[in-house]
């Protein structure tokens, strides 16, 4: 399967990726970053996988999403027959339940299912038994009950089974975890659980206040936001998934099941702006938990709980999505020092005021604590935003960064009285801005650069009008952005950088890798902001019509083969979707600073 023939299905406490061909081939118990009891995605059906679909090949496949829900309905039309097939996690219960629904609409159809129950990423074969009725599957600290519509049987370490569903009749199947040392939950009452579901989501899509021109791709990229927030803790992570390549066979597999405090600002604005006031809440006091401590401390990313200790390893048993290996459990990253954190935190707190949330104490206190680690740390080399895995160098956008958050701080107390040694920050302000200006900046090129003494572009340079560092106009601003049009854009996407054997000393990995789709949509926001309407429009839209047919989009792109490459969904990129329609609404203008 490719990447894009995926759908999301969320609990708000973990997700799992449907294949359209009814497989669930991805789902993590009980939450975002467990052990995969389905990992078929990453390997083969073998490794975990739970098939509901007609016995043979069907004449045609249709999905969608329920309107304005994360509900999936698969439509199968058969040799003698249709039915749909719909799959759901409800919302909102203590435990994680997987359910779906068979439904015959015209003639019969034979069903089959076969269920391959995996933990530990595919290592774990749980023992399978008969109980009351339905079957239980315990291996180690998991277990799961299983309830089918289907009378099952064992065959090969699988769960399988047939039968022949008519028009009008319904088949109800749903999988629930539980801890293996705990009681069995109570059976899923499916038809009650789905209304359930299609409730909650329509409700909360309900409370989106965006209707503008693109309503339809906002809406749902907000109802993918919100499949991705672990909902006890208020955490977003980047992504339902780990090891999907940046390339197809190679070794750009990281996992993006962690939340990370770059997408802090986006995804505040995101969910403010479109009316989402105690999710942005939450999320900012998530932001609290995770950043506390010494500021030289400060991570990249955390667990959804706030856990810092993500250690990677390796899962050899799995030959990867499309022999990309190796397949990642972790992230390293989560060690590296990265300035440009400090300014999206300080960022995100200042747009969280100034945009409807209450003045928060705790933010306060611990921005001050983070500006002090900052007047010495910015004029040290770093990772980037990238998260290179080179030696570390003075990263143009970390050091912009760096300025904004001592920006955003005199902002604050100017603005709102906070107490803070505002001409201090102020004098460092300047003299980030002048060492960016002086270093940062080619004039041979007309261009900044990726570093400090480098010839190397860099798409992360497209933020530099749209977090205020310098005005559009500037011919510094316009002429980078010039350059990367001409010299990262392929068949008009933008790539992160100029992935080559020279790039390799930068970020220690072999080259090779899609477009970034974060920065195609930042380069439409920069010709927005440029007065070309027209450009950025027309890049919009084609940007949007690489989403799949359920919305969904990854972190990378390939022109040539013209599919989805990376982890799936992806926040960053629904959240750049997002926040591009709104420059775009507003005509190109740019965000104010302050309310409004």
């Amino acid at each position: 399967m490719l990447i894009e023939d995926y759908a999301l299905l969320s609990n708000l406490h973990t997700a799992a990726l449907v294949s359209r061909d009814g497989s669930v081939d991805w789902l993590c118990l009980p939450r975002f970053d467990s052990a995969a009891c389905f990992a078929a995605l990453l390997g083969r059906p073998e490794h975990g996988r739970w098939l509901i679909a007609p016995s043979g090949e069907p004449r045609s496949v249709r999905r969608r999403y329920l309107p304005e829900t994360l509900v999936l309905e698969t439509t199968f039309e058969a040799e003698d027959g249709a039915v749909r097939l719909l799959d759901f996690m409800p919302p909102g219960r203590d435990e994680t339940v997987l359910a779906r629904i068979v439904e015959g609409l015209e003639g019969e159809v034979e069903i089959s299912t076969e269920l391959e129950l995996r933990f530990e990423y595919g290592s774990a074969v749980p023992w399978v038994r008969r109980q009351d009725g339905t079957w239980l599957a315990v291996v180690g600290p998991n277990a799961v009950r299983i309830e089918s519509g289907i009378e099952l049987e064992g065959r090969d370490f699988m769960s399988v089974g047939s039968a022949t569903v008519a028009a009008g009749e319904r088949l109800a199947f749903a999988l629930t975890w539980f801890a293996s040392h705990g009681e069995p939950p109570a059976p899923v009452q499916a038809d009650a659980a789905l209304e359930e579901t299609e409730t909650f989501w329509r409700e909360w899509s309900g409370r989106c206040t965006y209707d503008g021109e693109w309503a339809e791709p906002v809406r749902s990229s907000l109802r993918v936001l919100k499949g991705l927030i672990y909902e006890p803790t208020g955490g977003i992570v980047a992504a339902a998934t780990t090891s999907l390549p940046e390339w197809p066979g190679g070794s750009r597999n990281w996992d993006y099941r962690y939340c990370w405090l770059r997408d802090a600002t986006l995804t505040l604005v995101a969910l403010i702006d479109s009316g989402y006031l105690d999710e942005a809440r939450a999320w900012r006091e998530w932001l609290f938990r995770a950043a506390a401590g010494r500021p030289s401390d400060l991570q990249i990313m955390y667990g959804v709980a706030g856990e810092r200790r993500l250690a990677e390893y390796e899962a050899e048993w799995l030959p990867g999505y499309e022999s990309s290996t190796p397949v990642r459990v972790g992230n390293a990253a989560s060690e590296q020092m990265q300035l440009d954190v400090y300014g999206e935190i300080i960022d995100a707190f200042t747009t969280a005021r100034t945009h409807g949330l209450e003045a928060s104490d705790h933010a306060w206190r611990l921005s001050v604590n983070l500006l002090e680690f900052l007047e010495e740390a910015w004029q040290k080399p770093d990772a980037g935003i990238w998260e290179a895995r080179g030696p570390s160098r003075h990263f143009t956008h970390s050091k912009v960064m760096a300025w904004v958050a001592f920006d955003r701080a005199i902002f604050t107390s100017e603005r709102w009285g906070r107490d803070g040694p505002v001409d201090r920050w102020r004098s460092i302000r300047d003299e980030i801005h002048a060492d960016v200006c002086a270093n940062g900046f080619d004039a041979r090129l007309g261009s900044f650069v990726q570093s400090y003494g480098s010839t190397r572009l860099d798409a992360s340079l497209l933020l530099i009008p749209l977090v205020d560092f310098l005005p559009v106009e500037d011919e510094r601003v316009a002429g980078t952005i010039e350059a990367i049009g001409r010299s990262l854009a392929q068949d008009g996407l933008i790539a992160r950088y100029e992935s080559d054997e020279e790039n390799v000393q930068v970020d220690g990995l072999p080259p090779g890798e899609g477009v970034f789709l974060p920065c195609s949509f930042w380069y439409a926001a920069d010709l927005a902001l440029l007065g070309r309407l027209d450009e950025a429009r027309a890049l919009y839209e084609r940007l949007l019509g690489l989403r799949n047919d359920l919305g969904l989009i990854s972190e990378e792109y390939d022109p040539e083969s013209g599919r989805m490459l990376g982890n799936f969904p992806q926040a960053f990129t629904h959240l750049a979707l997002v926040a591009c329609a709104y420059v775009l609404e507003r005509g190109g203008t740019p965000r104010k600073k302050g309310p409004g």
